[in-house]
Parts: structure tokens; C-alpha cells; sequence
């Protein structure tokens, strides 16, 4: 994987996973900076309250991006919380299946709801030419 220049993505179910990801790096097998999915509230991983999610961000090494979700009735609630820690966000159907209470959502409507969030904290939604730059990735 590493030598074909594909960087991964490495979800973090609870702070166990985090050391682990940081024992790959000092390994070599996979490289710095690292791009790190937080999962909250995922039963038996990390509980999705605030308490646990900062305990997952302040085990995150800065020079790592971090993106963080929930599934069930948070979902909807941390693209605030990620963006608030410092981090990206994450959503989808993968995570969520619905937009608001017994409401079935589309990806496309979980965005939008996530971007309005987000424009409306005052962040700003980036492109996938600066996500590249950010996470230093490059065509080999």
C-alpha cells in the first residue's frame, strides 16, 4: 500500500485504536501526517458525549487531520462538534440513515445539511484540490 503511494484512512472506534495507529507510524507502515476517522458512538467503541469525543481529538497528534461522525440521533450533531474540535466532517448513509426524526435521507440531503451547519458557524466547506494539499497527497 505504502509503496504505491495510497495513503489510508484509519477509523478510531476509542482511544485503544489511536495508539495503535500512532504504533503504525513509529512502525513505518504507514506515514505522517495521517488522515484519522473518529467513530462515536458506535456501540462498544467511544460513547458519543462531548467528554469522550475531546478525550479521542486531544489523543490526536497536530500534525494528523481528523474527521469525526456519529451514528443515531447525534449524527446530525457533530459536524458542529468537528468542526468546533478543530477537525473535518463526515457524513453519509454509511453513518446515517435518516435527516430528521423517522425521515429517511439521500447522501446528497445529509451533506447539504452538514454544509449548512458548518457555513453557519462561520467555517468554510473545502474542494478536493485543497483536501489533496492538505493531506499532502500527491499523484506518484
Amino acid at each position: 500500500m505504502t509503496d504505491l503511494g495510497v495513503r489510508p484512512e484509519i477509523e478510531a472506534f476509542d482511544t485503544g485504536h489511536l495508539w495503535f495507529a500512532k504504533q503504525l507510524v513509529e512502525e513505518g507502515l504507514i506515514e505522517d501526517p495521517v488522515l484519522i476517522q473518529l467513530c462515536m458512538g458506535i456501540p462498544w467503541g467511544a460513547p458519543d458525549d462531548l467528554n469522550t469525543f475531546m478525550a479521542m481529538v486531544n489523543n490526536v497528534p497536530s500534525s494528523w487531520t481528523f474527521s469525526a461522525f456519529s451514528i443515531g440521533r447525534n449524527a446530525l450533531a457533530y459536524p458542529a462538534a468537528a468542526v468546533l474540535a478543530g477537525g473535518n466532517v463526515r457524513v453519509g448513509l454509511e453513518d446515517n440513515l435518516y435527516v430528521g426524526k423517522g425521515k429517511l435521507a439521500t447522501n446528497a440531503q445529509l451533506v447539504e445539511k452538514a454544509v449548512t451547519v458548518v457555513e453557519g458557524m462561520g467555517a468554510r466547506i473545502i474542494g478536493p484540490e485543497e483536501v489533496r494539499k492538505k493531506l499532502k497527497l500527491t499523484k506518484r
